[in-house]
């Protein structure tokens, strides 16, 4: 302001001064009315250049002034350039958001303060079966059919979740929806769908898993103390003594069965794959197969048909007492379910793509609607059967963990009265010939590490 006076009485002055050399007495007056109009055509001018910048509204082609204008024009040309700065930052700001939520694992729906649709991300859409450009500016409810959303939704009480069938659901694949409402804004409302169809199933093979396993203790611990309680009451005769005991030694060999095969399955799940450095002849498993079927067999007091076709000369790495686990399991099922006088066949050979452990038993079979859910744990075709044979109902889950850690697959083919084919595939990297021993045959050599 100051400079602004200055420049003022300046050009009174020079055109004060002007006048006067001219002509003294009316060039005086003349002179400074002459430097007024001067100095107010330039603050005119000056102004009418920044007005017309203010008017643009553009950061660009801001006017190079001096004076107060000028320092005005900079002024407002410094808060235009901070304020597109903000701008640019909220309008990235923005766009973060909005990509984090395209990309969010959770379905996102935006709704008006009417319940309409104003945007969606594609798991949303995807979950819900919208479509954006179809349905913007639909009713929320109109789109999401559920009973029990509508209800929840028009209820707008939002402090806990719904959980529906989501659209597309069926009984061979079902998907539940978990969905909650956040309003926000001036009666907005934000959606978030959650696929909660894994959660849900790990939580019921969570409550069958320990339903299961109390029962399985329970049963052999419930006839453990009826025996007990019988054994301290009565004065029972020597054979009927060891009779209750042996009955008694059975039902807890039953439970340490089942305990271990609990313990094995938790170690299979919470240990580290299993490498390519250990090599165990296939001769090494077969043979202990052969002992524990025979013996298994004995047991049982059942005559069978035991077929264990011979050894290749072939290595197999991996874990070995994983491995012989899996193989073992697969032979004494078949011993268990296999009638007296039935064959129980066991061999190891080439394939096209790897090498199949097969077991094949002719048992009663199994129907098809069982073999899916086979590796289940504790689902059992026939429970009573299963007592009776001694099985934990674990044997197959086990075998599918193993095989699953060393890269293969477990087929199994079944027909009722046709008996059962069980088969570990195994993939080529997992065997290997045997190195040749120093006559010229095939040695199964000790276990060794693979730079060997």
């Amino acid at each position: 302001m100051t400079r602004r006076i200055l420049f003022f009485l300046f050009c009174l002055a020079a055109g004060a001064l002007v006048g006067w050399l001219l002509q003294p007495h009316p060039g005086l007056a003349i002179g400074m009315a002459a430097g007024a109009l001067g100095w107010f055509s330039l603050d005119a001018f000056a102004a009418a250049r920044a007005l017309r910048w203010f008017k643009s509204g553009q950061l660009r082609g801001a006017p190079t002034l001096g004076g107060a204008w000028g320092e005005a024009a900079e002024r407002a040309r410094r808060s235009l350039a901070a304020r597109e700065l903000r701008a640019e930052d909220a309008e990235k700001r923005l766009e973060a958001f909005v990509d984090a939520l395209r990309t969010s694992p959770n379905g996102v729906v935006l709704l008006d303060d009417k319940g309409r649709i104003e945007w969606c991300n594609q798991t949303a859409a995807t979950h819900l079966g919208l479509y954006l450009e179809r349905d913007l500016q639909q009713h929320i409810v109109n789109l999401v059919r559920d009973p029990g959303f509508a209800a929840f939704y028009r209820a707008g009480n939002y402090t806990s979740d719904v959980t529906i069938e989501a659209p597309g659901s069926a009984a061979g694949r079902p998907r539940r929806l978990s969905l909650h409402v956040h309003p926000y804004g001036e009666g907005r409302r934000l959606v978030i769908s959650r696929d909660v169809t894994a959660l849900e199933q790990a939580e019921a093979m969570r409550r069958d898993f320990v339903a299961n396993v109390s029962h399985e203790i329970r049963t052999p611990l419930t006839v453990l103390a009826g025996f007990v309680e019988t054994l301290q009451t009565l004065d029972l005769p020597k054979e009927e003594r060891d009779r209750y005991l042996q009955m008694m030694s059975q039902q807890s060999r039953r439970m340490q069965t089942l305990v271990q095969d609990l313990l094995t399955l938790s170690r299979l799940e919470g240990s580290p794959l299993p490498g390519e450095g250990a090599w165990t002849p296939a001769a090494e498993f077969l043979g202990q197969c052969a002992q524990e079927a025979s013996a298994l067999a004995g047991e049982l007091r059942k005559p069978l048909d035991l077929r264990f076709a011979p050894a290749p000369a072939v290595a197999i790495s991996g874990a070995a007492a994983e491995l012989q686990s899996a193989f073992s399991n697969l032979v004494g099922n078949a011993v268990r379910y296999t009638p007296a006088g039935g064959v129980v066949e066991a061999s190891l050979k080439e394939v096209d793509g790897g090498w199949a452990w097969s077991v094949r038993d002719t048992g009663a079979g199994i129907a098809p609607e069982h073999l899916p859910r086979l590796t289940e744990r504790f689902y059992r075709v026939d429970r009573s059967r299963s007592r009776e044979s001694g099985g934990t109902g674990l044997g197959l889950a086990i075998v599918k963990h193993v095989v699953q850690r060393h890269g293969g697959d477990l087929r199994i083919d079944s027909s009722v009265g046709a008996g059962s084919t069980f088969t570990i595939l195994l993939p080529p990297a997992r065997v290997r010939p045997l190195p040749p021993a120093p006559d010229g045959s095939a040695a199964p050599p000790a276990t060794e590490s693979a730079a060997g």
